[in-house]
């Protein structure tokens, strides 16, 4: 297991981590990767990294969970960041072979921030 540490600079942010997925896979590594993210106002999906929809992937994020009117406010006021990290999954898992991930031409490994700016911590497993 690898872990891997991702640094995000907005309270939305979307960051591409695909090529430090494939930098952790062994050489000769055949089978899945499961990517995790250890944390609950964050996410990880599978879709496509071009810069203009990563921006809409943001304003989708923000637009999909009002800020307000939760009950967890009253302890730390993120839980639209919960929500919407509860919508988009702590993992992802796709294929490997020959040490790449064996994904679509247009796919990426996403990692989503919903409460940022913070450090995340992306755990790579290879099985």
């Amino acid at each position: 297991m690898t872990t891997l540490t991702v640094e995000t600079d907005d309270h939305t942010a979307v960051h591409d981590v695909t090529d430090r997925v494939r930098e952790a896979l062994p050489d000769d590594a055949d089978g899945t990767c499961t990517v995790f993210c250890e944390h609950t106002t964050a996410g990880l999906v599978v879709n496509e990294a071009e810069r203009r929809l990563l921006g809409d992937i943001e304003s989708f994020v923000e637009g999909i969970v009002p800020d307000e009117g939760w009950a967890h406010d009253e302890i730390d006021d993120n839980a639209g960041s919960h929500l919407r990290a509860l919508l988009l999954g702590a993992h992802v898992t796709v294929p490997v072979a020959d040490g790449e991930p064996d994904m679509g031409t247009w796919q990426s490994i996403v990692l989503v921030e919903c409460d940022g700016p913070r450090t995340r911590t992306v755990r790579v497993l290879v099985e």
